[in-house]
């Protein structure tokens, strides 16, 4: 809700369609509910690095006179499961640090 006396909320926007998608959710729901999807908004574009296309998306659906779903963009902005990386964890043995727990107690004690 700290977005509604925010002073700089303007400053805020990266662009137009941030600004104008935040309007017309306080415009259509309570403010409480319009400051939520303009923050979750904000952290997509900033998170998925995206600003440009979500903005161009927002812009779309405002002019389609619908409001933005926060879901449905954040599937859409979702990276491609075929394209991550398989990553392969192979656990070290327990019995190495023990060695070295052990060799630092033998270096104590002398």
């Amino acid at each position: 809700m700290a977005l509604l006396q925010l002073v700089y909320r303007d400053k805020l926007f990266p662009r137009q369609e941030y600004r104008r998608a935040f309007e017309t959710l306080l415009d259509r729901l309570s403010d409480k509910q319009a400051c939520k999807i303009t923050v979750e908004l904000l952290a997509l574009a900033h998170d998925r690095g995206c600003e440009r296309e979500l903005a161009e998306r927002l812009a779309k659906t405002l002019d389609a006179g619908e409001l933005p779903d926060i879901i449905a963009l954040r599937t859409f902005f979702a990276p491609d499961p075929a394209q991550l990386p398989t990553v392969n964890v192979r656990l070290a043995s327990l019995q190495g640090y023990e060695a070295l727990i052990d060799a630092r107690h033998l270096e104590d004690a002398a």
